[in-house]
């Protein structure tokens, strides 16, 4: 039979479900899918669950319901100073990795090129290639994951069309800076480039590090397409509801590609998405004070162990060295080993990565009751106190 096409069938099964369906096999807590294990506010699951039964169960308007785009519209006003069109500025989509490829889809021509920054999210570079265009990459290194800025310029070129450029950032937990993002923005004023900017954890940053969208900086407003999720930001990733905002220009092409991809969302969904938005502001600073003390508890917790943990500015993950433990393996074989012998599981972090990588990095979620987090802290420490890591598979 003749091939099916090429990139998706090489494409592995993600490193999230292989090692989801090794903690199922091995009972493990599950730390390296990041997802809450509670539901989110009371009101806003109340607003969805209502909205089924209020009789507009039939398609919602493709660009997303009257309601959410104005409730974003009015976040990004509230929270940045921006001005955005509810009419014709936001597109509302089935989750933010939807948006991700709708705004790339609406911006990428083939032999394009789209600089990309490592670490980074999955889906990112084989979207990038289903539309024909060239990664350019460029690596933050651990622990302090700065700015490459030689590297960053090298990768801007005559061909460039686009970064695409996610603050907070996962797996590295970074928060760019003002005077990155300005950086940033002079490399896309001076190669004429666009960006997609995925802000799913804009809300979730700490000690007192501030979100700022490359958006909000001088030239940027007409070349950035800015990407929200309700998922993340009222702990309900199931619900798959995001938002583009961008200029007309830009949102009027990511709607085509909306309309190709899933053309509606779930309009009870969109409505008590809506209706979170427009929570009061101790709604998200009580978000993310709560998670902050979730990262301290966890990273308290692991360093006692003896990890090495990196610091985390924002989303809901902490990275850790674990060679400080003894452990001379990978980190594949490190996230293997203790989901196997400390029933807790995390992510490696060279699946963030194209290439060769540092490999003695692990990633943990810490977005979990807090009663989970100590009982994971639990299992590890009687790993590593049992001297479990002179056995031979501690090595391989």
């Amino acid at each position: 039979m003749k091939t099916l096409n090429t990139l998706l069938s090489n494409t592995g099964t993600t490193i999230f479900t292989v090692m989801s369906a090794l903690a199922v096999q091995h009972g493990s807590i599950n730390l390296g899918q990041g997802f809450p294990d509670t539901d989110g506010p009371a009101d806003v699951l109340q607003a969805a669950a209502d909205a089924l039964f209020d009789g507009r169960n039939q398609y919602p308007p493709m660009a997303g319901v009257p309601e959410l785009r104005q409730a974003v519209a009015a976040a990004n006003k509230r929270f940045y100073g921006l001005d955005i069109d509810p009419d014709s500025e936001v597109v509302v989509t089935s989750g933010a990795t939807e948006a991700i490829t709708a705004c790339l889809m609406a911006l990428i021509n083939p032999g394009d090129e789209i600089v990309l920054i490592e670490p980074l999210y999955d889906t990112y570079l084989p979207v990038v290639r289903l539309l024909g265009a060239t990664p350019k990459l460029v690596r933050l290194s651990p622990p302090k994951w700065e700015l490459p800025r030689a590297e960053l310029a090298a990768a801007f070129g005559p061909k460039t069309k686009a970064i695409l450029l996610n603050t907070p950032m996962n797996p590295a937990s970074k928060v760019f800076t003002a005077d990155e993002l300005a950086f940033i923005a002079g490399l896309l004023q001076k190669h004429d480039a666009y960006a997609v900017c995925d802000e799913v954890y804009e809300h979730l940053v700490f000690d007192g590090a501030r979100h700022i969208p490359l958006m909000t900086l001088p030239g940027m407003r007409e070349r950035c397409l800015r990407i929200g999720s309700a998922g993340k930001t009222f702990s309900a990733t199931g619900w798959k509801v995001g938002y583009i905002s961008a200029p007309k220009a830009l949102a009027g092409v990511a709607i085509k590609a909306h309309q190709n991809l899933t053309f509606t969302t779930a309009p009870n969904l969109q409505r008590a998405a809506a209706v979170g938005l427009m929570k009061d502001d101790s709604y998200f600073a009580l978000l993310a004070g709560g998670l902050q003390a979730k990262r301290d508890l966890l990273s308290e917790g692991l360093k006692r162990i003896g990890f090495e943990v990196l610091p985390a500015q924002g989303t809901y993950f902490v990275t850790t060295n674990f060679r400080p433990l003894g452990f001379n393996g990978d980190d594949a074989a490190f996230c293997r080993f203790i989901t196997e012998q400390a029933k807790v599981t995390a992510i490696p972090v060279t699946a963030f990565y194209e290439g060769a990588a540092p490999s003695h990095f692990a990633r943990f979620a810490f977005c979990k009751r807090d009663e989970v987090l100590i009982e994971a802290l639990a299992r590890l420490e009687r790993l590593f106190a049992s001297g479990a890591l002179t056995r031979p598979a501690a090595s391989a």
